[in-house]
Parts: structure tokens; sequence; C-alpha cells
């Protein structure tokens, strides 16, 4: 098994005003599967990405990517698994505002000892007429396909996607899902997905929802269905 999450509890706060995020979650997650994270706000979704990201640390629990467990990991072991192994996706882009299309998404190739072709995956997003334009001279879908060169080009063994397509209208979201549907398909990363939208269920492997902290459904989707015909 891939990613293993065992028994990962966390909480914030103490006393009175403790409050348990996560209690006691179990996960197991294959190489290149796409797992989409629901959940309502204060469910657990987000924290559990930034645990799994190297971001948060667990109070209780073990989680093992490919054989090794983070918490045996030395703080300078944690970081470069972070930029070795892991790409991040977020709602809002982060991107470079001096940098170019193309310069943004070679800052990620830099973090790499294995990236992917730059001019590529270009191509690939639909960006490479672009790749000399400033970020403020891009629309929100190109921006946020920018960012996901970025994450992608580094080729990391797991992606990280924290409601990418939060900040975007139907049809730009449409697009993007439909990208990471390809990057997935294209390159094989393992894909980890937190969104409110229930309808991009039906395009991964594996649906986990979440409600207060704990996993309430988690199953492999038997009717899968491809970005393009999602509806909502």
């Amino acid at each position: 098994m891939f990613l293993q999450i065992q028994g990962i509890q966390k909480s914030f706060g103490a006393g009175d005003s403790r409050v348990d995020v996560l209690k006691g979650l179990d996960l197991d997650i294959e190489r290149g599967e796409f797992c989409v994270l629901l959940g309502p706000s204060g469910s657990g979704k987000s924290t559990l990405l930034n645990i799994i990201g190297g971001i948060d640390s667990a109070d209780e629990g073990n989680l093992v990517i490919d054989g090794e467990r983070l918490a045996d990991m030395s703080e300078k072991n944690l970081s470069l698994y972070r930029r070795k192994h892991l790409g991040y996706i977020f709602q809002m882009y982060n991107l470079i505002p001096n940098l170019t299309v193309r310069e943004n998404i070679e800052v990620g190739a830099y973090l790499s000892d294995k990236p992917l072709d730059v001019d590529e995956l270009l191509h690939t997003l639909g960006i490479y007429e672009h790749q000399r334009k400033l970020p403020n001279q891009l629309s929100g879908g190109q921006q946020q396909r920018t960012a996901i060169g970025r994450a992608i080009v580094k080729n990391p063994d797991i992606l990280l996607c924290d409601e990418p397509t939060g900040a975007l209208d139907y049809n730009t979201s449409k697009e993007i899902l439909k990208l990471i549907e390809t990057v997935n398909q294209k390159y094989g990363n393992t894909i980890v997905m937190v969104t409110h939208n229930d309808a991009i269920k039906d395009m991964a492997d594996r649906v986990v929802k979440l409600r207060d902290g704990m996993i309430r459904k988690n199953y492999l989707n038997e009717h899968k269905i491809p970005a393009a015909e999602l509806d909502w």
C-alpha cells in the first residue's frame, strides 16, 4: 500500500477550548489513485491534507508513505520529502507576480531531481502561447493552470489539491478538472483532493466522506465518469 493513514488524531486548543478535529482516521490509498475527500466545513478535510503534506503533524497515529513513517523523519528529511515528493495546488494560485508563466513553472522544476520537460508540460496545460506573460495578464483559469504546472513539473509522487476549483466559474472549473484528470492519467501521480463539490466525487477512484473528524464513508467508485461529463 502506497499511502497508509493509521489512527490519525489531531486536536487544537487546550482545556475547555480544545477541539478534536480528527478522531482516529484509518485510510489506505493506492499508488496512482485519485482520492476525493468530501465533507462540510470543519469536518477535518484540510487538516488531514496538511498532515499528509507534512505541513502539520498528528497528535496520535502514523502516516506511512511508500514504507516510510513521517513521524520518524528529521526536520531536514521532512523538508526534503515535501520538496521532492509532494506537489500542492491551492484555491488561491500563489504565483510569483514578477515571474512569467514559464518562470513560475521552472521554480518548481529547480526543486526536483527528476523534473518533467517544461515545454511538453506547457503544451499539456494549454498555456504554451502564454508562457511569456505575467500572472496579472492571465485569466483565473490560466493562473490555475500555471499553478498546476508548478506543482506537476516536480513530477511528485503525490499531488495535494485543496479546493482547486473553488475560485473558478463553472466552465473554467470543468477545464481544470479535466486537466487534473489528464495529469493523473498521463503521469500517474497519486492525487488527494479536498472539495465541497459533491459532483467531483464521480470522477474519482476513491471517495472518502468525513464528518465531525471521522470517516463516514470510504469506497471505490464503481461508476467513475470522465471530468467532461460532470454536471452540477
